[in-house]
């Protein structure tokens, strides 16, 4: 569920090389886009250069790569070892999500502090603090996450949102003024339920997948499954065996990485979120305005609330959001005014070969002219 440590950082040891069940060759399509006119001619060649950025991630060990971009002139997508329209667990990208929501509840000052919300936690932070990733909370550790042996013994645990902040609460402080942590996004899940009286997931599905026509997305609770067709997911943790982990009880990343979704749902999702379909220009203006993010690990990194906001190598800046829960992991980008977006997924550990490729597809996504 975090963030990536770097472009080019190893972020775990060891990857899956297999994916049993579906063919690794890639497969692409293209049609034509939501908005905008039909793809010229030359949207051909940039298909193939998709196809081509996708083999290029899954050369560097991954087991599976699905991918999209959308501009106003068409639609690419690209699969290698995973079903054309599969689903995954979008991890963090989740934070983007409950930051939406949250930012929809007229009640919700941004300035007010949590604990007007949320009593127990006695701490002088504000909800802004919690969005924006400055409250200097700590995540305690989910033993499924963290090992093999963990993931067999724990993987079906139920956890309770009060059970974990309580848990974080009780730990210190993180050094750094901008911080990243899930708890932060667990809080907002419970201030969401404070003022809504209904659960996180309830209103994520009422305020956002309904009204999007997001099929491919869902809140799954605490079920395990991954519903509909979807790639496994595969770690290693540090060995070199990778394990099946596909199967996992979510609920321990509640508002901050629990939601399952597809490269054309987070396409539809991002785009109408930038292209001012989902918050009032007030709020989206709040949710863009970003402050420096140096513990995302890319030089000029910025954050909002529930947005990234990343440099272009040509200039320029785009919107962004990185994700990953045990097995998956996941990179949207979009532009400023939503008309272009890329989404990535990959299975499998990751390494910084995969996360230089995956950034490679991000950037030429959003930057294209194409």
């Amino acid at each position: 569920m975090r963030v990536p440590v770097s472009r080019r950082a190893v972020l775990t040891v060891g990857m899956a090389s297999a994916l049993v069940g579906f063919t690794r060759g890639p497969t692409a399509a293209s049609a034509p886009a939501s908005r905008g006119p039909a793809a010229p001619p030359a949207a051909a060649a940039t298909n193939g250069d998709l196809r081509r950025q996708v083999n290029a991630i899954l050369a560097t060990g991954v087991a599976g790569v699905g991918a999209e971009v959308v501009s106003p002139y068409g639609r690419r997508h690209a699969f290698a070892g995973t079903p054309r329209e599969g689903r995954f667990r979008m991890g963090s990208l989740t934070k983007t999500f409950t930051a939406v929501v949250a930012l929809q509840l007229a009640d919700l000052k941004l300035d007010t502090p949590v604990r007007y919300w949320l009593p127990e936690v006695a701490r002088d932070i504000t909800v802004r603090d919690l969005l924006r990733h400055t409250s200097r909370l700590l995540d305690p550790e989910i033993p499924a996450l963290t090992s093999a042996e963990g993931y067999r013994a724990e993987r079906l645990r139920s956890y309770t949102p009060e059970e974990l902040a309580g848990a974080a609460l009780r730990l210190g402080r993180a050094p750094e003024k901008w911080s990243y942590a899930n708890t932060n996004y667990l809080l907002t899940a419970m201030i969401i339920e404070r003022i809504t009286g209904r659960s996180w997931a309830v209103e994520i599905t009422d305020r956002i997948i309904r009204p999007l026509g997001l099929e491919a997305t869902s809140a799954p609770d605490e079920s395990p499954f991954v519903p509909g067709p979807h790639a496994r997911g595969w770690a290693s943790f540090g060995t070199e065996t990778p394990l099946n982990v596909t199967l996992l009880n979510p609920s321990m990343a509640v508002g901050s990485g629990a939601l399952i979704s597809s490269v054309r749902d987070l396409s539809v999702f991002y785009a109408a979120l930038l292209g001012g379909e989902l918050l009032p220009p007030p709020r989206l203006a709040e949710m863009a305005a970003t402050v420096p993010a140096s513990g995302i690990g890319i030089e000029g990194a910025r954050y909002g609330l529930g947005l990234a906001e990343l440099p272009l190598p040509g200039g320029g800046s785009f919107f962004s959001h990185f994700g990953e829960l045990l097995g998956y992991h996941a990179w949207a980008g979009v532009t400023a005014d939503g008309s272009r977006t890329a989404v990535v997924y990959v299975t499998g550990d990751v390494t910084g070969a995969t996360m230089g490729a995956m950034s490679a597809l991000i950037e030429g996504g959003v930057g294209g002219t194409r």
